[in-house]
């Protein structure tokens, strides 16, 4: 199966941010700190958000031409988002939004490369899991940082996909096990 990337348009933020809703419904890490009533929906609105205001107009993303997957990556200079933006960020973590800020400061403690850019997110439906739309997007968004040789960073809370990002050169530099939640690794990719 031939995965086709492209960059992701504003058209494409709702079916993005559904995609993302579908991938993140399991995650160990949303599961923890996103509210539980309409979690897949509040899921999918905070990824909306990171899209629009981080993703687009700092960094770079990127959509498959099936509409089933979709990947960010962010350079380190991105600024916050507004007051606003912020406030509704907040609402839709809903309840578990103190996970958020402890969680913050715990991840904190691990190293994040100087001047790298962060993997944000990457996503794909439950039913394109395993056929290698994942790693056609990374494929795709690593190729533009290393035209530019830009380290990279990650923060996972699934351990099984440890091995796929290892396959593209990033490593663990560090684990954590946040207090009653799940268990983050960070994984650097650093250019030699």
């Amino acid at each position: 199966m031939q995965n086709s990337v492209r960059p992701l348009s504003i058209d494409d933020l709702d079916r993005a941010a559904e995609v993302l809703g579908e991938a993140f419904a399991d995650y160990p890490w949303t599961n923890w700190c996103v509210a539980e009533d309409s979690h897949v929906e509040r899921v999918a609105a905070l990824q909306r958000i990171y899209l629009e205001h981080m993703a687009l107009p700092f960094g770079r993303s990127y959509i498959d031409d099936s509409g089933n997957g979709v990947i960010a990556i962010l350079p380190p200079d991105t600024p916050e988002p507004d007051g606003e933006t912020v406030e509704k960020i907040v609402e839709l973590y809903g309840d578990r939004f103190e996970r958020v800020l402890q969680a913050d400061e715990q991840l904190s403690a691990l190293p994040v490369p100087e001047h790298a850019w962060s993997l944000a997110t990457i996503g794909t439906t439950p039913r394109s899991r395993g056929t290698g739309l994942g790693t056609a997007l990374l494929k795709h968004a690593l190729a533009e940082l290393d035209r530019t040789e830009q380290d990279c960073w990650l923060d996972t809370s699934t351990e099984r996909n440890l091995p796929l990002y290892q396959r593209f050169g990033f490593t663990v530099a560090g684990k954590i096990s946040l207090t009653d939640g799940p268990t983050v690794w960070r994984m650097h990719r650093i250019q030699s």
